[in-house]
């Protein structure tokens, strides 16, 4: 059985309402069709329109889930800060 590297990426989508939304996939452009057409997180349903305002690519599920789990615990500030950056991650580091 041959083991495939694909890849994920984490993302922030942003609401009407202002909020940034965090969630990770391993296809980008179809998550996000489905966050706009309501088929996607509970939590976005309603909020539109949604803009996708910053997303990072990684090897790994594992990888992807444990900044997810951080960009989550961030507060809004710091999570404007990650958007407005450009190149890695040095915000979400240890």
């Amino acid at each position: 059985m041959t083991k495939t590297n694909t890849e994920w990426s984490i993302y922030l989508v942003r609401t009407r309402l202002d909020t940034l939304y965090c969630g990770i996939t391993n296809d980008l452009s179809r998550r996000f069709l489905m966050h706009q057409t309501g088929k996607g997180a509970k939590y976005l349903r309603g909020k539109g329109p949604l803009t996708l305002e910053w997303s990072h690519q990684v090897d790994s599920k594992s990888l992807a889930l444990r900044y997810e789990y951080r960009i989550k615990k961030m507060t809004k500030a710091s999570k404007e800060a990650l958007v407005n950056q450009t190149g890695s991650l040095p915000i979400l580091c240890d």
